[in-house]
């Protein structure tokens, strides 16, 4: 019987060995890698002081705001802005047909020289005793009566033409060309962007406490920000049906992407608490399912389920269950998720 040959049996084993142990090797620094790059990308989650705070919806709306209407009948001739365009406070928007006003004044004015000639006629007879002091007081009353009445057509007929009563942008046409506009029409509604405000109703039972509190933030739940606000600005009645009054929120002037009519929720502060929040970019969302890769000491990451609470001002949620204070979550779950997989392939 054939003997096994010995050295070919401890080279072949040598070579087996040495792969395994190279692709050990190679596995070790990427794991290693791994770990250090998800600590880094971390944060230890903790308990801290936060603001206590009353929400409530609310609605943005411009502190200055004006819609133009018409105060003539007259068809729309022509239309010089758009919804969104900028526009300087005296400038022309749009022309009406004001012919009839024109007419008007002209015969206004046609009958206050005739008062005007009649009234000087009436002076200087009464200045020569020709007439009484009465007959004089009636042509004055008649000159006067003429000034009037051209006033009102002069300025009835500069109405065809409608400027800008404040500098802003134009939030709304209303009109389009070869419309009929009537007195009291909404032609166009201006707003100027530098001052916005939030408007809230607040219910009645909450009011002295809000009363007391004179701090609130805006949060935009859209967009996560969250802005300081520079003043509270409560109404003194309540309205009878709803039982609420109503709350004005000053924003600080030019802030970018908030318009009017946005959706917002203002958040009136009433105390402080110690919560455990966490931040919302380390929250990963599931459809119903809500967790956060928590890290072991070593970098090791596991996915665990947690229940939040309301959201906090600087993008952190409150956390009710599922993390305690001390421990390490990643701020960037996806990626984490990706590299476990990766591993795992491994």
């Amino acid at each position: 019987m054939t003997q096994p040959n010995t050295r070919f049996l401890h080279k072949g084993l040598l070579l087996l060995l040495t792969a395994l142990v190279s692709s050990l090797a190679g596995l070790v620094p990427a794991s290693r890698s791994f770990a250090a790059e998800a600590v880094a990308n971390s944060v230890v989650v903790q308990l801290h002081d936060v603001d206590l705070s009353f929400p409530v919806e609310a609605t943005v709306e411009a502190v200055r705001q004006a819609t133009v209407a018409a105060q003539i009948a007259g068809r729309v001739l022509e239309v010089r802005v758009d919804a969104g365009q900028r526009v300087k406070q005296g400038e022309l928007l749009m022309r009406l047909d004001a012919r009839e006003a024109a007419g008007s004044d002209a015969s206004a004015r046609a009958t206050l020289a005739q008062a005007g000639a009649a009234y000087e006629r009436s002076r200087n007879l009464h200045a020569q005793k020709f007439i009484s002091q009465a007959a004089l007081d009636q042509a004055a009353a008649a000159f006067k009566a003429a000034q009037g009445a051209a006033a009102a057509t002069g300025a009835g007929a500069s109405h065809g033409v409608v400027t800008a009563p404040i500098a802003g942008v134009v939030a709304q046409r209303h009109v389009e060309p070869g419309e009929m506009a009537t007195p009291g029409l909404p032609l166009i509604t201006l707003f100027d962007p530098k001052g916005m405000r939030v408007i809230a109703s607040l219910p009645q039972y909450k009011l002295a406490e809000l009363r007391k509190a004179g701090r609130a933030r805006v949060e935009f739940p859209e967009t996560g920000k969250w802005i300081d606000v520079q003043r509270v600005e409560i109404l003194p009645t309540v309205d009878a049906r709803s039982r609420t009054a109503t709350a004005r929120l000053y924003l600080p002037e030019n802030l970018e992407g908030v318009v009017p009519g946005m959706y917002a929720r203002g958040h009136f502060t009433i105390g402080q608490a110690k919560k455990l929040t966490v931040s919302a970019a380390a929250v990963l969302r599931r459809g119903e399912v809500t967790a956060v890769y928590v890290l072991d000491d070593k970098g090791a990451a596991s996915l665990r389920q947690v229940r939040l609470g309301e959201s906090m001002a600087g993008g952190e949620l409150e956390v009710l269950a599922g993390l305690n204070s001390g421990e390490r979550v990643s701020l960037v779950p996806l990626k984490t998720g990706i590299d476990l997989k990766t591993l795992a392939a491994h």
